[in-house]
């Protein structure tokens, strides 16, 4: 009979090599050092099983991340990884710096102490009335990522855009390493940049500035909205002086950060961005009667010695109702004149006579009239780049037809021979205008660069004839009663015209407008004075701010009048 422990299975585990001969007898002749010995056991599973679990739980954490890295946050990071690279990006060129014709730097370069932008940041001039001829730029822009959607300066206004391909000069080309959080890490060169070519402008900007004040103070004595004037070669069309009232910094402009100035700029009613030389347009009033004498003399309507009598108006009969006669007023009764006297005392009676005819006089009339004006440059483009240029209007029957769908009259032709009606002009045509009187026929195209030589066409114009158009003017400085006395200068010599237009509800305002040229005997410049929207009340016109800008050059640009050669000559 077995017993019952004998019977029950027995887990028998084998017995190894080396546990047969290992007993206590050669346990000390063994190196322990080196593990002699020592008796290795087998893993137990469950050590196997722990092992297993944290390898799952790593495996785990890191699939876990992998997830998050690209599904979760992928587009994040794949943004980040986008920036994290080598790219090429521009060196922006710096801007060519801008000179007065005297060698002043008015417009420069500089470095933004702001922080603001890495490229020079463009400084201007503190002579006061050039913002429009210097204009102003905006800035090369960049993304949030920092790179460039916009590498070029951008040339706003004025000469700054005019002259944008001569001053902007060529970008150059760099590597730049961008780590992950969008920090630099390094720069290489691998295209220089070529700096803008410099400019020097034929503009004196220590006369625009004095010309600019003048025009300032003037406007605050007498009541005047704005104002505007320039002074030109006639020869060459080179611009000496040119300012508009008010005006604004250019600095601020290009910067961009002082909010309230410009704010301020845009809610002005005197329009400071408006350069009233080149864009706006005025009733010009008298100044038009020289071309208009000369275009009597020219189609033998009178000779220069033929005498008109003003008793301060001239009276048309009504024929449809004899009692309501046309009466069309001078500013005054200057008795009996010829031509060169009814320039000089700017008279309106004589310039309707000749312009539209009176009893058995003819006139002009308004075909040859309006023809005469346009071939001075009136009613078109001067060709000037500086600024968007107006072309203002020569009033005829056409215009008359298309405006107001009406028939041309004779009082429409009277008022045009005085530059009233629907006349319209810039300074600028006007300025150019004047110069073909005092050259002889020669328009010129009026711009800013020193020593160019603007584009011209020629007048064919009779000069003994003309001479009576310059005595005249010479008399409206120094005769007396003439209407330009504020321009008789001892030290130089000035033919000069005045000019008066109506303007606003019941003509309750004026523009005055002051035009001539330099010196007499020789004409080298001419210039244009135009004072916008004063008072009827006033009695400042833009012939004594003229006079006031002459006295100035008499001290400061003595040059500019000729009287350095004549003490020299002396």
């Amino acid at each position: 009979m077995k017993l019952p422990f004998l019977s029950r299975a027995r887990k028998v585990r084998p017995v190894e090599v080396d546990e047969i001969f290992l007993d206590s007898s050669n346990i000390p002749a063994f190196d322990q050092m080196r593990l002699e010995g020592k008796r290795e056991l087998p893993i137990t599973r469950r050590s196997l099983s722990l092992v297993g679990f944290a390898f799952m739980i790593v495996a785990g954490l890191f699939l876990s991340k992998v997830y998050t890295l690209q599904v979760v946050r992928g587009d994040d990071f794949s943004a980040i990884a986008d920036n994290n690279s080598v790219s090429q990006t521009a060196i922006i060129a710096e801007r060519g710096v801008i000179y007065d014709r005297r060698g002043e730097m008015v417009a420069r370069n500089e470095l933004d102490e702001k922080g603001l932008y890495d490229f020079p940041i463009r400084a201007y001039t503190d002579a006061l009335g050039m913002g429009h001829v210097l204009g102003y730029v905006s800035y090369p822009q960049r993304d949030k990522k920092g790179f460039f959607y916009r590498t070029e300066y951008e040339g706003i206004s004025g000469s700054e855009s005019a002259y944008d391909t001569i001053l902007k000069g060529q970008n150059g080309k760099k590597i730049i390493s961008v780590d992950a959080l969008g920090e630099i890490v390094s720069e290489h060169s691998i295209e220089a940049a070529v700096p803008g070519q410099p400019l020097t402008l034929s503009i004196d900007a220590g006369l625009s500035e004095a010309m600019y004040q003048i025009i300032a103070t003037s406007s605050a004595s007498a009541g005047f909205r704005s104002g505007a004037g320039a002074i030109m070669d006639i020869h060459t069309g080179e611009i000496l002086a040119l300012t508009s009232f008010p005006s604004y910094d250019p600095e601020i402009m290009a910067d961009g950060d002082d909010t309230g100035t410009i704010e301020s700029y845009n809610k002005d009613t005197r329009l400071p961005f408006l350069n009233k030389v080149v864009g706006g347009v005025y009733i010009p009033g008298s100044i038009v009667k020289p071309f208009v004498a000369y275009a009597a003399l020219a189609e033998g309507i009178v000779t220069p010695e033929k005498q008109f009598v003003s008793t301060g108006e001239i009276v048309v009969p009504n024929p449809y109702n004899p009692q309501n006669p046309s009466r069309f007023t001078d500013w005054r009764a200057h008795g009996i004149m010829d031509m060169r006297e009814a320039i000089a005392y700017s008279s309106n009676v004589y310039f309707y006579i000749v312009g539209g005819g009176f009893g058995e006089q003819r006139g002009l009339g308004i075909t040859k009239m309006a023809d005469y004006y346009r071939r001075f440059g009136l009613g078109s483009s001067t060709g000037m780049i500086l600024g968007e240029e107006q072309v203002g209007v020569v009033p005829d029957p056409a215009w008359k037809r298309k405006e107001f769908d009406d028939d041309w009259r004779l009082g429409d032709t009277y008022f045009t021979a005085i530059g009233q009606f629907g006349f319209l002009t810039t300074p600028l045509q006007m300025l150019r205008a004047y110069g073909a009187l005092a050259s002889g026929g020669t328009l010129v195209t009026p711009h800013v660069v020193k020593g160019a030589q603007g584009e011209t066409k020629t007048i064919d114009m009779d000069l003994a004839k003309l001479r009576v158009i310059h005595e005249g003017m010479r008399m409206t400085t120094n005769y007396p009663g003439g209407t330009a006395r504020s321009l008789d200068r001892p030290l130089v010599a000035i033919a000069a015209k005045s000019g008066t237009a109506e303007v606003g509800a019941g003509n309750a305002y004026v523009n005055s407008w002051a035009a001539g040229f330099f010196p007499y005997e020789k004409p080298q410049y001419a210039f244009i004075m135009m004072m916008d929207r004063a008072p009827r009340s006033n009695m400042l016109g833009a012939t004594r701010i003229m006079g006031d800008v002459v006295k100035w050059m008499e001290v400061e640009r003595p040059e500019y009048l000729g009287i350095k050669e004549k003490q020299e000559g002396m």
